[in-house]
């Protein structure tokens, strides 16, 4: 039998932990360090309780780096809010399943506007949740904290549900299209279960801009402890 296609790992750092005042030059810098994408946390106050970056910000940094912007909104009004996200320079925007009341009509709004979708789930909620949009989705991100908060600690438990959305992917025939995300609480550590449950994009912060050996030994670790368990996984 012919094994699944597996996408590659590939690093997308949560610039939320940056100096805000600072964010062009930090994008910059995480390109030099090698990562493959950056990912902005967009917070409204409402769905979950900071707020964070808008449009302006985001299009004020897109001239510093050639890479992908993705916007994972945790927001109320995805809807509202898209097209303005895509215009600031972000080709892919990420929705809580919780927030949209109707997801396949979200996801359809996103391709509208040349961007591609993805769909987060927080801790509490399903995988059953992604089941008939998959094939409207270029990612399902699995969160492994709730979402709010930079530095909090992972959530073991959530490998489970990676595993059981990877299996999702791959039943449908799309592991060759469709990544799985996880974000909260990851590093060298507790990378290695998120990629042997199935997880290909890493979102990672802290451990990131902490690393006293800089960004570029901090990404060169994650990339290398992931391509390892899911090595050893077996998938």
């Amino acid at each position: 039998m012919t094994a699944a296609p597996i996408l590659p790992i590939e690093i997308a750092p949560s610039v939320l932990p940056v100096d805000f005042s600072r964010l062009g030059d930090a994008v910059a810098e995480l390109e030099a360090a090698g990562v493959d994408r950056i990912q902005w946390d967009v917070m409204d106050g409402q769905f979950v309780p900071n707020l964070t970056f808008g449009p302006a910000v985001i299009a004020s940094a897109r001239r510093h780096t050639s890479l992908p912007f993705e916007a994972h909104l945790m927001v109320l009004t995805p809807d509202v809010m898209a097209a303005e996200y895509v215009a600031a320079g972000c080709t892919r925007l990420i929705v809580h399943a919780e927030a949209c009341l109707h997801l396949h009509r979200t996801l359809g709004n996103i391709a509208s506007l040349g961007a591609t979708g993805g769909v987060a789930l927080n801790p509490a909620t399903p995988a059953s949740a992604v089941a008939h949009v998959l094939d409207l989705v270029d990612l399902v991100l699995v969160m492994t904290v709730n979402p709010g908060f930079g530095g909090q600690r992972y959530i073991a438990t959530m490998e489970r549900k990676i595993r059981q959305v990877r299996d999702m992917i791959d039943a449908a025939g799309l592991s060759d299209r469709v990544h799985v995300e996880v974000d909260g609480g990851i590093g060298p550590t507790t990378v290695t279960g998120a990629a042997a449950a199935g997880a290909n994009v890493l979102v990672a912060g802290s451990a990131l801009f902490t690393d006293p050996l800089g960004l570029a030994h901090a990404v060169s670790d994650l990339r290398t402890a992931a391509e390892r368990a899911r090595s050893g996984s077996g998938s």
